[in-house]
């Protein structure tokens, strides 16, 4: 990078920050979501909370399907806008690549729920030992699946907000699902305002009734706010040409975001084998863990806007120097909570449960996942960064080549040494570092710089 380069102003810390802060809001609020059904199914029993951990992470598994491509859709959106911030043209094109996701993240969504009704109950059958956590996780699947679609019409609205830098809406609606969700859980898992007593069911509908509400919130936000420079008034119908050009970038990152959420399920079906218990431990640790996980995917999401828009703008020695304060800003705001966390271990985890055995349990696996977050922290920013140039392959190839450790690594240590749940978590920790590592590699190679999309 020349010594003359510096950034402008419109990449300063208080612009980051601004950027960042309500799609951390919004990643946090909303993952008050499968927090708050673990909350609540902590109070009915070790089964419906170990099924609501296995069947969670093979729904967001289908989730990350649509989620991944918005992310696409975003990095190309972000390219876009810096593309036009610097000529001062050509915003429209950002509609169209919208509209053009949209068709395709909608028809995903109905041929992906389709397919989930015939095929998810044989393969949950294959996967899992217990009869009792199928039979339940199975009931989770078929009621979370139809929310399909307004998942992943609500990312694309995020991908368009966080790529063109407006995300204040953001938090509005994350304040909108939750509040639904949490209304929605407590009356139909527990049965009250003479509803039926649901359980698990109760759960997984309340969570799409819940999106579904968040997806109409968008819309009309859209339709009243949106600036109509980015031609979204304008609805366009599919091209085949402009899809493929769309997908030859998202679909990567689509595949990449469903092999991230595999490690959890492939986690969760190593704990499974060990027992009920075991399972029901994990599963409330790993609910605490998203806490700084959203956080660091907050800044994640930004980065990757931040490193296309100047690249876009024709500035890609630009990049190290704002993954840098990405990574500082996040560090300033995830230690401080890490540490809560790990001095109040009894405190966070009677959120989630009220069974001595599990919050007993629970606390040595906590101060493990805290240790490995402390040392893995920038390793999700440095990821979207590469993402944001462009090589959305090169960061699928990274997640392969990091789950093949990490696969061999929980056979060793959970399959073959049956190790303690604190132990098994280092995995987390494996998986990460490996991650990083490529990262670190790639980017400083500077080979990205004049990557099209």
């Amino acid at each position: 990078m020349p010594e003359s380069f510096k950034l402008s102003k419109r990449y300063s810390f208080q612009s980051i920050w601004r950027i960042t802060f309500p799609i951390l809001v919004a990643l946090v609020m909303e993952e008050l979501l499968g927090m708050t059904d673990t909350a609540f199914l902590g109070r009915v029993g070790e089964i419906e909370l170990g099924a609501s951990a296995i069947a969670g992470v093979y729904f967001n598994i289908l989730y990350m399907l649509g989620f991944g491509f918005s992310i696409g859709v975003q990095i190309i959106i972000g390219r876009r806008n810096g593309e036009a911030y610097e000529t001062g043209k050509g915003f429209e094109s950002i509609g169209r690549v919208f509209w053009q996701g949209g068709w395709f993240l909608a028809a995903l969504s109905i041929m992906t729920a389709v397919l989930s009704f015939f095929l998810s109950p044989p393969l949950l059958h294959a996967i899992l030992k217990s009869e009792n956590i199928y039979n339940a996780s199975v009931i989770y699947v078929n009621w979370r699946v139809p929310g399909l679609f307004f998942a992943f019409m609500t990312a694309l609205f995020r991908a368009f907000y966080v790529g063109t830098w407006e995300t204040s809406c953001l938090t509005w609606n994350s304040i909108v699902l939750v509040a639904s969700n949490v209304l929605l859980d407590w009356v139909l898992i527990f049965g009250h305002w003479g509803a039926p007593e649901m359980g698990i069911q109760g759960a997984a509908l309340a969570s799409t009734i819940a999106e579904g509400i968040s997806m109409v919130f968008f819309i009309i936000w859209t339709a009243f706010t949106a600036e109509k420079k980015y031609g979204l008034q304008n609805p366009v119908k599919p091209v085949w040409k402009e899809l493929k050009h769309i997908f030859s970038t998202a679909s990567w990152v689509m595949l990449e975001y469903v092999l991230n959420v595999s490690v959890w399920l492939l986690f969760f079906l190593f704990i499974e084998h060990l027992g009920e218990e075991p399972l029901a431990i994990a599963n409330i640790v790993r609910s605490v863990s998203e806490v700084p996980f959203v956080f660091s995917a907050a800044f994640a999401s930004t980065a990757a806007t931040l490193v296309s828009n100047i690249i876009g703008e024709g500035h890609p020695e630009g990049v190290i120097p704002i993954i840098k304060r990405v990574v500082l800003l996040c560090a300033i705001t995830m230690l401080p909570l890490l540490a809560f966390f790990a001095l109040a271990p009894h405190f966070i985890i009677g959120l989630f449960t009220d069974i001595p055995s599990l919050i007993q349990g629970s606390v040595p696996t906590l101060w493990v996942m805290c240790a490995a977050t402390v040392v893995t922290l920038p390793w999700n920013v440095y990821l979207q960064s590469v993402a944001g140039t462009g090589n959305t392959r090169v960061c699928l190839r990274m997640d392969v080549v990091a789950l093949c450790i990490y696969a061999v690594y929980c056979t060793v240590i959970i399959g073959m040494l049956q190790s303690s749940i604190a132990v098994c978590w280092t995995a987390d920790g494996v998986y990460s570092l490996c991650i990083w590592i490529q990262c670190l590699i790639y980017i400083h190679g500077k080979k990205w710089g004049k990557k099209a999309i």
